[in-house]
């Protein structure tokens, strides 16, 4: 990384710094990296490591994890970021629905809830809902340690910039209510606000414990084991639930569009004279699939969202697809399967390559996991925007 922020505030550098380091901290795991490691990846002098992981030590963000042997000279050590120090809580608000996590900062769940919610019972309930939800987490669990903020994913569209909710299909009512503000207001905490499928997208992104991705075969297993990072550079996370929506992670950075409006997949018209939809359109690929699955049809619903998905590879070129929501896990094969084929037919038509299709890794703790990044992610100098991969960790 090239030293270029010599024209920043000194503070704000100060803070970036910190994150860099934070982040290569937590990149490193439970093996470390030592100060050396840190300045040749940041590009910071070995002083101004010294300083920052001096700082990080302190506060108790950063401890010794050994030594490792030199080249030269006495053996150096080797830091670790301390997971507990520091906690994030997430809310998944679906239509009917609240899961809530409490991870510590490597974004690993210590503790969750779930309760059903009416999403149509009005704002004053589902806030309250949310914020006992919250409140619940943030006692025994992790008792001492610090809430750092609130993760909230709830359905799109919606303003991430403002924390304000848009016309969501079948429930207008929450136009135009400031969610973030609300729920601040009444948990007195830092709160983030995002599509559903965006903070999924983001923990994929980041890399989160269980992101390495998940063959077909392991679709029984609800917790599959931590993966080595990010699961691609580009690739499109699509999630059916109560609807049907996308994430879209475009050169390592979670995109949302001009209006952070981007993602609404489900609204694309696959068909012109199909059924209606509560978005006001007809053959949306949506409504066609939510039929299919009232049906009691997952494998007519899982070439409907290979439709889908083929239009937004080649839209796109995006480099993998995965899948997730409580509707699709229902019959996950089914549907790894469904999508598949139709992206190999359509790949073998253009004489392509065919884009590979797995299930999200984390279940249905995918959505909610990723709401805890909202909170994590600036931390680690991670904002969810588009950011380089780290280079390959030099020997000390």
């Amino acid at each position: 990384m090239h030293r270029s922020d010599s024209g920043a505030n000194l503070t704000a550098l100060r803070g970036h710094n910190t994150a860099l380091v934070l982040g290569l901290l937590r990149d490193a795991g439970e093996g470390g990296v030592s100060r050396l490691e840190l300045a040749g990846r940041t590009g910071l002098t070995p002083q101004a490591v010294s300083k920052i992981t001096a700082r990080l030590r302190a506060d108790g963000f950063a401890a010794d994890a050994g030594r490792r042997a030199s080249t030269g000279g006495k053996p150096r050590t080797v830091l670790r970021l301390v997971p507990d120090a520091g906690h994030a809580i997430g809310l998944h608000i679906d239509r009917d629905e609240l899961i809530a996590v409490r991870t510590d900062l490597a974004g690993r769940t210590v503790a969750s809830r779930r309760a059903p919610l009416d999403f149509g019972a009005g704002a004053a309930e589902v806030v309250e809902t949310a914020a006992r939800a919250a409140e619940a987490l943030m006692g025994p669990a992790g008792e001492g340690r610090a809430v750092l903020g609130v993760g909230v994913a709830a359905p799109g569209p919606l303003d991430h910039r403002d924390g304000v909710l848009g016309r969501i299909t079948g429930f207008p009512r929450w136009d135009g209510f400031p969610l973030r503000a609300a729920l601040a207001a009444r948990l007195a905490l830092p709160v983030v606000v995002d599509k559903d499928t965006n903070a999924a997208a983001l923990g994929l992104a980041l890399g989160a414990p269980g992101t390495g991705v998940r063959h077909p075969d392991s679709a029984s297993d609800p917790d599959p084991a931590p993966g080595p990072g990010p699961v691609s550079d580009s690739f499109a996370y699509l999630h059916l639930g109560t609807g049907l929506g996308a994430g879209l992670v475009l050169g390592g950075g979670v995109y949302r569009g001009e209006r952070t409006a981007a993602g609404e997949f489900g609204h694309q018209v696959v068909q012109l004279d199909g059924p209606p939809c509560g978005c006001g359109r007809r053959g949306c690929v949506e409504a066609l699939c939510l039929a299919a699955v009232a049906a009691g049809d997952p494998a007519r619903a899982a070439r409907l969202l290979g439709v889908g998905a083929a239009n937004l590879v080649q839209l796109l070129d995006i480099g993998r697809v995965l899948l997730g929501g409580r509707t699709l896990l229902t019959a996950a094969d089914t549907y790894v399967r469904g999508v598949g084929a139709v992206l190999a037919e359509d790949a073998a038509r253009a004489n392509g390559r065919t884009v590979p299709v797995a299930l999200a890794p984390g279940g249905e703790r995918t959505v909610v996991e990723g709401a805890a990044h909202l909170v994590l992610a600036p931390l680690f100098g991670r904002s969810g925007g588009a950011f380089p991969a780290p280079p390959p960790t030099r020997s000390d």
